[in-house]
């Protein structure tokens, strides 16, 4: 069942590279007490995913902060290694942008996110998506109708919603 606005986010272990290796990372332990963002694209390096919408993020991240989100968060099915590259080659790890890796798409299927084109090598993808979370219970929830795009999704579009 997808997740929808009013409902706690499910716990999950997502994995984080850092210069100091391969970390697990409590989502849970992220959101507690928290005003996060949350927002998931369908892969790393993939051309909608790195020209639209984690750049929408970069742009927004001031003015999430000024509105009191403490940390915005970048979910993919890729692994760890994948996810610290693409931080690094957009300009997210260094913008502020925490890069999670859903490696075995456990969150992103147990919040009815997950989707399969075999055709274009995407298996156990995450839908695109973004969501304003307090607490770990979801505030505004923004996925993304269309394909190839984020203008629901974006930065700017949750922006304007919280």
């Amino acid at each position: 069942m997808e997740i929808s606005t009013g409902v706690s986010l499910p716990d999950a272990t997502l994995l984080m590279k850092d210069a100091d290796g391969i970390h697990s990372v409590s989502l849970a332990d992220k959101m507690k007490g928290r005003k996060v963002i949350i927002f998931a694209v369908p892969g790393a390096f993939t051309p909608t995913c790195s020209s639209a919408h984690v750049p929408s993020f970069i742009r927004t991240k001031d003015a999430f902060a000024a509105k009191g989100v403490d940390e915005i968060i970048c979910i993919s099915v890729n692994d760890p290694h994948v996810m610290h590259a693409w931080g690094e080659a957009t300009g997210a790890t260094e913008a502020g942008i925490t890069m999670l890796a859903d490696a075995e798409s456990a969150f992103t299927k147990a919040i009815g996110m997950d989707f399969t084109a075999p055709p274009v090598g995407l298996i156990d993808r995450a839908k695109r998506f973004a969501m304003y979370v307090i607490d770990g219970v979801v505030q505004v929830y923004a996925p993304e109708v269309g394909t190839g795009v984020c203008d629901l999704s974006g930065g700017e579009a949750l922006l304007e919603q919280i």
